[in-house]
């Protein structure tokens, strides 16, 4: 049986060493969650969302909300000066009462006692002056970074620690909406239930009683299972490169073949436009050299000719 906690039980001058074991254990069916499309599970993750994106464990510190959106911090080493003040591995045993005094509905989860390395006779001791007594030990205990109430009695000639809820966790019964209050009932109905409780009275024997619904999932699974009516989750594949490499050659070329007439039209214009502007150009040379051609040398002569 798997140890969860290992400490010392003390009452007077008295320390026990013992181990701490999980009494009782969860038997309901634990349905995962798949995607329907794909048939794989859903994973969650921790999530940022300030700055949307996943957070690390490392990244993570506790804090007590006080008012909507307010926070006060507590580091690791808050928590572990205060789990030390109280005695983080020991149980101490302050009164001890009769268990009939103790309402069920305190009563919160079950841990087996052994008696650790050189415990085995005040184990022992302890164990016998509860049973001679018929009394049990009112004892605080931390467990799991949490101060416990529990309760230290014998179940089958071993010690066990039922942690109990601390009265102010115990909500008040005068809270309870539409409890009929005390009525006058007819004696003949009265007489009826009576005869009924009687009738199914037994002495209780806990292996009678089954959880039914967990016995029919069950069986509809196995059912199921036999009749390969079954999924199997797939893995995600990563791209390689080559993939990718073609994938992107393959994008760049529908691109190309998608561009290619815009860019001949763009082609096509930008030729006749600059064939346009060569012509203008043209033009507009040879009417300034018009403009600007010089007299002929023969005129010239003769008007100099004249003069003479």
């Amino acid at each position: 049986m798997h140890t969860m906690w290992k400490g010392t039980i003390s009452f007077g001058l008295v320390n026990i060493p013992v181990k701490l074991h999980a009494a009782t254990e969860n038997k309901d069916v634990k349905l995962r969650q798949l995607h329907d499309e794909c048939q794989s599970p859903i994973k969650y993750e921790k999530v940022c969302p300030v700055c949307d994106r996943e957070v690390k464990q490392e990244e993570i510190v506790r804090a007590y909300e006080y008012a909507k959106n307010k926070f006060v911090v507590l580091s690791d080493e808050d928590l572990a000066e205060i789990q030390q003040e109280h005695g983080e591995k020991a149980v101490e045993i302050v009164d001890f009462v009769q268990l009939e005094e103790i309402d069920p509905i305190y009563f919160e989860k079950s841990y087996y006692m052994s008696p650790n390395e050189g415990g085995a006779k005040a184990y022992t001791l302890l164990r016998e002056a509860l049973q001679e007594t018929g009394k049990i030990g009112v004892a605080r205990m931390m467990i799991r970074s949490k101060e416990q109430l529990a309760a230290i009695r014998v179940y089958r000639n071993t010690l066990v620690a039922e942690t109990i809820h601390y009265p102010d966790e115990v909500r008040d019964v005068k809270d309870v909406p539409n409890v009929p209050a005390e009525t006058d009932i007819p004696e003949k109905e009265l007489a009826t239930a009576k005869m009924l409780i009687d009738q199914l009275s037994t002495e209780f024997d806990p292996e009678k009683y089954q959880d039914q619904y967990r016995v029919q999932l069950l069986e509809l699974i196995e059912a199921k299972k036999n009749n390969e009516e079954v999924t199997t989750a797939k893995d995600k594949t990563a791209p390689t490169n080559v993939t990718n490499l073609m994938e992107a050659l393959e994008a760049s070329l529908d691109r190309a073949k998608q561009e290619a007439p815009e860019k001949a039209a763009t082609k096509k214009k930008t030729i006749i436009k600059k064939d346009t502007n060569d012509v203008a150009e043209v033009q507009e040379e040879k009417s300034t050299k018009k403009l600007t051609k010089p007299k002929s040398p023969v005129k010239k002569k003769k008007e100099t000719k004249k003069k003479a």
